[in-house]
């Protein structure tokens, strides 16, 4: 059984059939797109429409300490709001992880279900009362949905045009995918709290990849995850090229981090981006004193030119920005993962392997 010392490990009985829903919102400096993504999920009458006291749905902002308005403006909207159902909650370690676990832990007492949303996300009309249904619907432990790219800058929008094809996204079954089915990760939506509490929450060492190192849990604890092509999510991609690199960089990072605290080998599809840059770095010194080798950036540079001059023809001239949007994609995520492998070896190598958790 889990251990007591997790707050959030005691599983709760709602007093009645009705699913008591918790919507966590981790945020930090979102003052542009936390007012109306709140209001949007607030709509839903099948959960907001009824107080949480009488069993309505609980949405709580976990702030990483904003410096900009974002708290004010949670605080006005809560204040408008009947009691207790807008919380604003303060996230001491900043990360996702840990802001969603506190979260779970004050205000999950009596919650059957709970729900994880993005501030740079749009949400469709229902999102959270679909998501819910769909969860008893399959009797799965989770349910994951696709996420839809749209740019707001001439940059962004070249990016979220390749975030959306097998170059961008490795061919990730819930980047603008329409199939349904059972996965193994997803862009998480909904989990069953129940579920959520017995394989000990996020970890909160996991500033990224934390959603997916948790599916690993999941599954090893016999948990199903669903993706359901039908409920979908708009994502707004980072404005600027280097935001997209730093991103990627830490997605990178944190892949590498679960790979080495579950003693996996990571997929194919997740290793080409690491691959191609331990070529382009042999290759180029290689072609110093062997110029054919330099086939291979010659071929790469034209892979990356053909998805972009696609891009163009397709959405315009923004689309010529999926070409350096692919580079720090690929490149940002490769060395993330390299550096990331390398402070795991370093670490093993000071203070010794992370001890397994224990399952039980």
């Amino acid at each position: 059984m889990p251990d007591g010392s997790n707050p959030f490990f005691e599983t709760e009985t709602a007093s009645d059939s009705l699913d008591r829903v918790l919507v966590v919102i981790p945020t930090l400096n979102e003052a542009d797109t936390i007012e109306s993504c709140v209001l949007r999920l607030l709509a839903d009458e099948q959960v907001f429409g009824i107080p949480p006291a009488a069993g309505g749905g609980m949405l709580i902002v976990a702030d990483g300490g904003s410096t900009d308005r974002t708290c004010d403006i949670v605080s006005r909207i809560a204040n408008s709001r009947p009691a207790g159902q807008v919380r604003l909650l303060h996230n001491p370690a900043r990360v996702q992880s840990a802001g969603i676990n506190r979260a779970v832990a004050r205000f999950g007492s009596g919650r059957t279900v709970l729900v994880r949303c993005d501030a740079h996300a749009e949400y469709p009309p229902g999102y959270v009362s679909r998501l819910v249904d769909r969860l008893r619907e399959r009797d799965c432990a989770s349910v994951v949905v696709p996420m839809d790219s749209l740019g707001q800058t001439g940059f962004a929008r070249g990016a979220a045009f390749i975030l959306d094809t097998p170059l961008g996204s490795g061919g990730a079954a819930h980047r603008g995918g329409t199939a349904s089915g059972y996965v193994d990760h997803g862009h998480h939506a909904a989990m069953d709290l129940d579920w959520f509490r017995r394989i000990g929450g996020y970890d909160a060492a996991f500033a990224q990849n934390e959603d997916a190192e948790f599916d690993l849990r999941l599954a090893a604890a016999g948990g199903r995850i669903w993706l359901d092509g039908a409920i979908r999510m708009t994502y707004h991609p980072r404005a600027r090229l280097s935001g997209l690199c730093r991103q990627y960089f830490n997605y990178g990072r944190g892949r590498a981090a679960t790979v080495a605290k579950h003693r996996i080998r990571p997929r194919l599809r997740q290793m080409l981006p690491v691959v191609n840059l331990l070529l382009m770095l042999a290759t180029l010194t290689l072609a110093t004193v062997w110029p054919p080798a330099l086939a291979w950036p010659a071929l790469y540079i034209l892979v990356v030119s053909g998805a972009a001059i696609v891009s163009a023809l397709r959405i315009g001239p923004d689309g010529l920005w999926a070409g350096p949007a692919l580079c720090a994609i690929h490149f940002g995520w490769a060395i993330g993962f390299l550096l990331g492998t390398g402070r795991g070896i370093a670490m093993t190598l000071l203070v010794g392997p992370r001890p397994k958790e224990d399952a039980a």
